[in-house]
């Protein structure tokens, strides 16, 4: 039980936090469009985001199935 509590905190936390790291190239070209007056920095941090949540979507959604087939197979039991 607490190693679950361990594990729902440390992907709660690893889940608000924001990262700021970028690779050098495309930093480089965010600032540079950024200061002509462009708005791709924007759109990059959205692409970033939506990239992200991709692998936590897909987790949640197998240990939702994991959960209701468990339920299941403990209800014909």
């Amino acid at each position: 039980m607490v190693v679950r509590i361990f594990f729902v905190l440390f992907f709660t936390v690893l889940s608000t936090m924001q990262s700021f790291a970028q690779c050098a190239m495309c930093k480089a070209v965010v600032e540079a469009n950024l200061e002509a007056g462009g708005t791709k920095g924007a759109g990059l941090n959205d692409g970033i985001l939506f990239l992200m949540s991709m692998p936590y979507l897909a987790f949640f959604l197998f240990c939702l199935m994991f959960y209701f087939q468990n339920r299941k197979q403990k209800a014909a039991n």
